[in-house]
């Protein structure tokens, strides 16, 4: 006779889930409005993001496993909670959606109400909601599928035991697809023959078209998201980006999602993989040797310079190199840690670098999430041209240390020493001149323009979001525009000056454990824009919680925080164990206020118990 009484369901702390409101609607539920209440029985895990951010596109795909996995009983809804002004656009967002093959439906939240109700301060958040309307649990950052999967499948056998689950179908509801020639193009070159070769980012194909920048002439790949070689017809890519020309007439391919660099053999149409395992690149890996044994991490955009292919790696804020005669990759600039900071290339921050261009002594790079662009020397030193940090951005012309971009991702060369810059979210191509230090623009009304390539006289701009090539002449005056600037719209967080605790809260997944097996699992970076702001507890360290002190003579400015923690299955029979890392950067705007907070809770995985307690102690009654 076998014991029927049901395992002890596992304690855990549950606070009531805010409802769900954003003043731009639903997208991907047939025009139908939610609340929680409706979602009642489902497990709903609440993706924060927001369109720009390489790491929120890395949560998106994370999650399409478990996504498919547990249709019947987990439902995932995208909060978009936009960073630029021009995520707060809900033609723009609907866009991304469909750019980004979102399967399931999203809340458009211009205005971060939901975002403020969850106390969210980073993108990507995850956070888990039970099928009785409670939150169970909060990820930050990255590298969380593996728990929440975990989470899910303890919340399954708890609720069905208890009666407090529903099965069935989801709210999600795809869109009508649209027969346009390409659909979304990320990046285009010019073929020795005169033709062009493109990127169809959202159809998985590269597409060369004719000299009229229209016609078909042939596509590569078979339109199914994946990772495969061979021929034209069958080889498989994963939204693809970047394409540079080698010696050999051959093309290098940035396969974004694939985390890898293909090649195209343009005289047979054969696809190959030159760099790249396939998996995304994460902290304490290899960041050197053969190509195809070292992972890659979002590689948006290639260019050829000094002799190897300079990759573009959004995913880690870095630049690499492949070294087409030996083989090899290696990082030549950046620490992984997001910012702006020039200076060496290993000392050297950068921000989601999604463009290149190169000249014979300059490599030029759109540094997107710090609308910025920025250059290396032959030297390998990084410097900034035009941009100032995270959170400023908008559409100046003038003097390159007063004028202001939006998110670009492309730049390229112009015969006159100049470059052409494509400022995605301000629909504009720009230019600045390194002769004068002027930024001009030379077009508007352009649909978040990706890339450009020169033709003659003429410029192709790629329009990735009216799914065309757009051919312009070059003007010879530039037009005339409103200057507008803008900050991210993200409140500040009023702390007092001071000693500040900063707590990252991590609680690794249940049956695991930190892994210290080779010394501590755990890191902690801190710095501050400016650097003035903090008095102490600056640098990096292996603790968790930290004490800073702030100069109350810094009114504000942005603590930059870097964490990261590596757990591991916690089962002493088993020899190789499976690990994890999960990471995340911040950036938190602050305002030193006499009477602010003193604590600066960061969740990367778990709850944090301190707020919770003041949550249950004062919101019990609310209602989802």
């Amino acid at each position: 006779m076998t014991d029927a009484t049901p395992a002890p369901t596992p304690r855990r702390a549950r606070v009531r889930a805010p409802q769900l409101t954003g003043k731009g609607g639903w997208l991907n539920t047939g025009e139908k409005q939610y609340t929680l209440a409706d979602l009642r029985g489902r497990i709903v895990i609440l993706d924060f993001w927001t369109f720009c951010c390489i790491n929120c596109l890395h949560v998106l795909d994370e999650l399409r496993e478990l996504e498919e996995k547990h249709r019947d009983t987990v439902v995932i809804i995208g909060v978009h909670s936009p960073k630029f002004a021009h995520e707060a656009d809900h033609r723009a967002v609907a866009d991304a959606v469909e750019r980004y093959g979102v399967e399931h439906p999203v809340l458009d939240d211009p205005e971060l109400a939901t975002w403020k109700q969850y106390a969210v301060r980073a993108w990507p958040t995850l956070v888990v909601i039970d099928p009785e309307g409670y939150v169970v649990a909060q990820h930050a950052g990255e590298g969380h599928a593996h728990a929440i999967e975990r989470l899910v499948t303890e919340l399954e056998t708890e609720h069905a035991a208890k009666g407090t689950l529903r099965r069935g179908d989801g709210p999600y509801v795809p869109p009508e697809p649209e027969p346009t020639v390409l659909r979304f193009p990320g990046k285009a070159i010019a073929l020795p023959g005169g033709t062009f070769l493109v990127s169809d980012t959202t159809r998985h194909q590269l597409v060369e078209l004719a000299a009229d920048g229209e016609s078909v002439v042939r596509r590569i790949g078979s339109g199914a998201r994946g990772l495969q070689d061979g021929p034209a017809e069958s080889a498989a890519f994963n939204e693809p980006q970047g394409l540079t020309l080698l010696d050999d007439g051959s093309v290098v391919v940035a396969d974004t999602v694939n985390h890898a660099l293909r090649r195209l053999d343009l005289t047979t149409g054969a696809v190959t993989t030159l760099a790249g395992t396939g998996r995304q690149w994460m902290q304490g890996e290899p960041t050197a040797g053969p190509a195809r044994e070292v992972s890659l991490s979002s590689p948006w955009d290639v260019a050829r310079w000094q002799g190897r292919v300079w990759i573009a790696m959004a995913g880690v804020h870095q630049l690499w190199a492949y070294d087409p005669a030996a083989g090899t990759v290696a990082v030549t600039a950046g620490t992984t840690n997001e910012g702006l900071v020039d200076g060496p290339g290993p000392e050297a921050w950068f921000a989601q670098p999604s463009g290149l261009a190169a000249t014979a002594d300059r490599l030029w790079l759109a540094d997107s999430e710090t609308s910025a662009l920025r250059w290396v020397d032959v030297d390998g030193a990084v410097h900034t041209a035009v941009g100032t940090g995270l959170f400023d951005f908008g559409h100046r012309d003038g003097p390159a240390g007063q004028a202001l971009l939006q998110h670009p991702l492309g730049v390229t060369a112009l015969p006159d020493g100049s470059v052409a810059i494509s400022d995605t979210y301000n629909h504009a191509l720009r230019r600045y001149d390194p002769a004068t230090g002027d930024v001009t623009t030379l077009a508007t009304d352009l649909r978040e323009p990706s890339d450009a390539v020169l033709a003659g006289d003429e410029i192709l701009v790629v329009e990735s979001a009216r799914h065309r090539l757009t051919r312009l002449r070059l003007p010879d005056e530039a037009v005339r525009v409103e200057s507008v600037a803008h900050r991210t719209q993200r409140a500040a967080t009023e702390v007092a000056p001071g000693e500040l605790t900063l707590d990252v809260i991590f609680q690794a997944p249940a049956g695991q454990k930190l892994d210290t097996r080779y010394g501590p699992s755990t890191r902690l970076l801190v710095s501050a824009t400016p650097p003035e702001l903090l008095l102490a507890g600056e640098g990096a360290g292996t603790d968790l919680n930290r004490t800073l002190t702030l100069d109350p003579a810094v009114a504000e400015g942005v603590l930059h925080v870097s964490a990261m923690a590596a757990s591991c299955d916690d089962d002493p029979a088993n020899a190789y164990p499976a690990c994890h890392v999960h990471q995340q950067d911040w950036g938190v705007p602050v305002r030193l206020t006499e009477g602010g907070a003193d604590r600066l809770p960061l969740v990367l995985a778990g709850m944090d118990d301190q707020a919770g307690q003041d949550e249950r102690a004062g919101q019990d009654d609310r209602s989802a």
